[in-house]
């Protein structure tokens, strides 16, 4: 076969940071095209080289980087790529692409809903998604199907690799790790991120939330621009220093700075307190401090879907709520901790494995109000938008203990007090005792303590076993009874008993050989 060459020109572009995405995949709908149309026709024309694994990151982002809805870095090299053509590429690729699919499906790699040249989402074969079985591995195979790389983007998995279809023996997958090794955190600057103070249009989108410019310039709240688009950046710190960042667009797409520390948002108010409120997002911190609450963080990567019912996880496999451990020295002088996170399932689901590692007999929580008859506010925000920060406030004040199963309040009991007061539960008269001149002076009612006392030999026990015979005969009941003193009678006559047994006995035997001596006939009598 004759072969083709045509060296491509270089094509080079600034570096990119990578970007760790939100649950939710960025969509390329947000962003205006960066790319002119003669900067789309040269990638038509010319082949770009990626690298799924920079080797560090970089500082400026942009959004081609976020356009591809996954884990890509475009490399700078000094070399000229080559591309080969041959003279019959629809049945090489076929080849390759058949080659290819068969080498990842021996990883374990379902590769039948897998589409050359973009970044598919399939469940990854190593950590199988975890609880919620979440489809965290990134695919992405070449249009020719000369190669593939992918990566799994749980915390706790971290698998990734590379292949291609004529690759030798010793090819990049087969030294995949499942877990990703110790990483160095990065360093950030607001210069570095190239972060702004917020235009006037998202002051005024803050404000429609009920939210101040005062409290957007006392918790760094700033900006970043894509072109002529702008996202909301929320700036972590920590003793005054920037440890990470997260982005929100108008869609409320998230997602964080790479490899950087995860740490509470708002984690510098918490210095020299007793009292900590802890929220689901950085819209709800923000919220709480409109109504006078400045000791308040957000958790940043939001809820899980559900509670797990596992054990707790050590601290160092942790990964999900890696943040907690990060700031164990602000969380340990805390004596009381309010949980208000969202009303919401997930929400729910939060606040319990927050109270799991915080310990559950020093944690609040918060009961948003009505907004209808039937649903709940969600948040803060949305009690502070529609009903105030003074009611706001109330909610947090009026926080309850977080319950431990087996602890029950005096209130949790009114109901069933307030039907036996009423007597609409149907037992407030108890039973008859089967005796018509008892029944006037007492009923036997359930729940309630019965004593029997008298004088030894007095009767008391044979009338509890009459009462309790009557009691099943007129209602049915049934009963466990333990009379200790009945043992003690029946080891009393148990001598006497014996006694007359052995007596029985010997006069049966007598009997017996009586009878088989003078060949009677035996008839037994059942009575």
């Amino acid at each position: 076969m004759r072969l083709l060459y045509r060296p491509l020109h270089k094509l080079s572009f600034s570096s990119s940071s990578v970007l760790m995405g939100s649950k939710h995949l960025l969509k390329s709908t947000f962003f205006s095209n960066p790319l002119t149309p003669s900067h789309r026709h040269l990638f038509h024309t010319f082949r770009l080289s990626f690298s799924a694994f920079p080797s560090k990151p970089s500082s400026r982002i942009r959004p081609f980087c976020l356009r591809t809805n996954g884990y890509a870095h475009v490399s700078q090299t000094n070399d000229h790529p080559t591309t080969v053509f041959l003279e019959n590429p629809e049945e090489d690729s076929s080849s390759k692409l058949r080659i290819l699919k068969q080498k990842l499906e021996n990883l374990g790699l379902d590769c039948d809903i897998s589409i050359p040249g973009q970044f598919n989402h399939l469940l990854c074969p190593m950590c199988t998604g975890g609880d919620s079985e979440e489809k965290s591995l990134s695919l992405f195979i070449e249009q020719d199907g000369s190669s593939a790389m992918w990566t799994c983007f749980r915390g706790k998995c971290g698998w990734r690799g590379s292949t291609r279809a004529f690759a030798g023996s010793r090819s990049s997958y087969e030294t995949s790790s499942k877990t990703r090794g110790v990483k160095i955190k990065r360093e950030i600057t607001v210069e570095e991120l190239g972060l702004e103070p917020p235009c006037n249009e998202l002051v005024s989108y803050f404000a429609e939330r009920m939210i101040s410019r005062e409290t957007l310039e006392r918790n760094a709240v700033m900006q970043k621009r894509y072109g002529d688009q702008i996202v909301i950046a929320f700036t972590y710190w920590r003793n005054g220093a920037l440890v990470s960042c997260k982005y929100r667009d108008i869609n409320k797409k998230f997602w964080q700075e790479a490899d950087t520390e995860k740490i509470f948002y708002g984690l510098d108010d918490l210095k020299e307190t007793s009292d900590i409120i802890i929220v689901e997002g950085e819209m709800d911190k923000l919220s709480m401090e409109e109504a006078g609450f400045r000791n308040c963080v957000s958790v940043p990567d939001g809820a899980p879907p559900s509670a797990s019912t596992k054990d707790l996880p050590p601290e160092e496999k942790d990964t999900k709520y890696q943040y907690l451990w990060n700031c164990k020295e602000y969380l340990k002088q805390a004596s009381r901790i309010i949980l208000a996170t969202d009303g919401d399932a997930p929400g729910q689901a939060l606040a319990e494995e927050l109270a799991r590692r915080l310990g559950r007999e020093r944690c609040w929580r918060v009961k948003w109000p009505k907004k209808n008859e039937v649903d709940n506010f969600k948040d803060a925000n949305e009690v502070l938008m529609y009903m105030g920060p003074d009611i706001l406030k109330e909610v947090i004040e009026n926080a309850e203990l977080y319950p431990i199963r087996g602890l029950f309040k005096f209130s949790d009991y009114f109901d069933e007090i307030d039907a036996y007061y009423h007597r609409t539960c149907g037992y407030e008269f108890g039973a008859s005792t089967g005796w018509r001149a008892l029944n006037e002076l007492y009923n036997v009612v359930p729940g309630e303590l019965t004593i029997v006392t008298g004088v030894p030999n007095s009767g008391k026990s044979e009338w509890i076993d009459a009462l309790l015979c009557n009691l099943n005969e007129s209602v049915g009941w049934k009963f466990a009874l333990c009379s200790m003193e009945n043992k003690e009678k029946l080891q009393s006559l148990l001598p006497g008993i014996l006694e007359v047994f052995w007596r029985c006995s010997v006069l049966a035997l007598l009997l017996f050989v009586w009878l088989e001596r003078n060949k009677r006939n035996i008839w037994w009598l059942d009575l």
